[in-house]
């Protein structure tokens, strides 16, 4: 009868960190080149075995779970650079006068105090979706509502806004 091995103890978490680490930076290191991201790579990289910690049922596994990680959040790391680097910002026409320029800081302030006025559902969208420049999905993405509740409460945070501001007194 033939009696099978005992399985192989799982290393901890720090000890795959101290076992792993440096060539998972030096790994990270050259598809990023440059030490502190690769750093930065390599932290959350670590960050997401700790969140898979329980299905990686192996230390093979674990290994590769992690390499995986520090591929994947390297190229993240290259995507936002292309990204960053490509970026041309807008031509801005010639600078506003002082006069301008103080009723355009009056403008804002008088939004803003009128952001503050709404619920906080009608603000986030109004924020995310005029500010930020986001489509409706991706604002229903990011708060987790749904495109319909995005268009209403769109619509309605306008609407509020907009009486906000026309109650204002105008000097």
């Amino acid at each position: 009868m033939e009696v099978a091995p005992p399985p192989a103890e799982l290393p901890t978490l720090d000890e795959l960190y101290r076992a792993n680490r440096l060539h998972m930076v030096r790994l990270a290191m050259l598809l990023v080149d440059d030490v502190a991201t690769a750093e930065d790579v390599v932290q959350d990289a670590f960050a997401g075995v700790a969140k898979a910690w329980d299905r990686l049922e192996t230390e093979a596994a674990m290994r590769a779970y992690l390499r995986t990680c520090v591929v994947n959040t390297a190229r993240s790391v290259l995507r936002r650079r292309r990204t960053a680097r490509s970026y041309v910002p807008p031509l801005s026409p010639t600078a506003p006068g002082a006069d301008e320029a103080a009723v355009l800081s009056e403008e804002h302030r008088e939004v803003i105090e009128a952001l503050g006025t709404l619920p906080q559902r009608q603000r986030e969208v109004l924020v995310l979706r005029h500010w930020s420049s986001l489509s409706e999905a991706d604002v229903a993405e990011t708060l987790g509502i749904s495109r319909g509740t995005v268009k209403s409460s769109n619509s309605r945070g306008l609407a509020a806004l907009r009486t906000a501001l026309a109650a204002r007194p105008h000097d």
